[in-house]
């Protein structure tokens, strides 16, 4: 990423749903399931957070391949948030499952695999995150 993410979210009378848009004008929506009492309108916080790091670890993926001229035909992650419940010891956990598709030979994959664990989302999300909060 070369320019700093500008994120907005605003929330109104709808229970849970959560307006978000970008500085670069794209929206989209955030809620709650209704069992939880809001509309469904959009994918949860827990969600969405996943799809950063899957959409990151594709595109990683798939520009690295492009500049080595491998035949890397498509990406697939599936990811998990605590799959197996939250650890007793306070931590989270994501599994990240990363099916390549192509005719790549085994050094080929594994190096994918490494380039995948240095996405930028997969090194924030594994490094030490502050978090600077003010009122405006």
């Amino acid at each position: 990423m070369s320019t700093p993410a500008n994120v907005t979210a605003a929330i109104a009378s709808t229970p849970y749903t959560v307006r978000l848009g970008d500085d670069r004008g794209h929206q989209w929506l955030a809620d709650e399931p209704a069992d939880l009492h809001g509309a469904n309108a959009g994918p949860d916080p827990h969600r969405l957070l996943l799809s950063s790091l899957g959409a990151c670890t594709s595109i990683t993926l798939k520009m690295y391949a492009e500049r080595k001229g491998w035949p890397l035909d498509g990406v697939e992650v599936a990811l998990d948030f605590n799959p197996d419940g939250k650890p007793e010891d306070g931590s989270n956990r994501i599994s990240r499952r990363i099916a390549l598709h192509g005719k790549l030979d085994e050094q080929q994959r594994e190096r994918l695999l490494q380039i995948a664990n240095a996405c930028p989302i997969h090194k924030v999300l594994s490094g030490e995150i502050r978090i600077d909060s003010a009122l405006a």
